[in-house]
């Protein structure tokens, strides 16, 4: 094995304790960026965090302080009925024998509801769509 040619570069850099309060300081300022003052004083950014960690007393790993909240949900009601458009039949569509899918949006809003369509889309489910909701109105 090859031994390094400056022996001060193979050795771990230590910090005095006056430095990492100095540059813990700097952080704690408004706006200061952890990643810039690393940066500026040559030392990688994770081991300013540590710092940081270190000298407010806590752990290196901390779990979630909060856990996850359950927030009410509302549903509008339904439009009546009355609201529902009613669509006639449709016409038989001529089969070609080689057909490109149909690609699309289809929105409909009423009374304060909106059903969005995407893509190539049957005209006997859309009719079925909207009957279940004018039955549940």
């Amino acid at each position: 094995m090859e031994t390094p040619r400056n022996p001060l570069k193979a050795t771990k850099r230590r910090h005095s304790a006056a430095f990492k309060r100095k540059l813990v300081k700097l952080t704690e300022e408004a706006g200061a960026s952890v990643a810039a003052i690393a940066l500026a004083h040559g030392i990688n950014a994770n081991l300013l965090f540590k710092w940081r960690r270190a000298q407010a007393g806590r752990p290196a790993r901390r779990k979630p302080a909060a856990q996850a909240v359950l927030l009410p949900v509302t549903l509008d009601p339904l439009p009546p009925a009355s609201a529902i458009i009613e669509l006639p039949a449709p016409a038989p569509a001529p089969t070609p024998t080689a057909r490109a899918p149909a690609v699309g949006i289809i929105e409909i809003d009423f009374g304060g509801a909106r059903v969005r369509l995407r893509g190539s889309v049957d005209p006997d489910s859309v009719r079925c769509v909207l009957q279940a909701l004018r039955d549940a109105g």
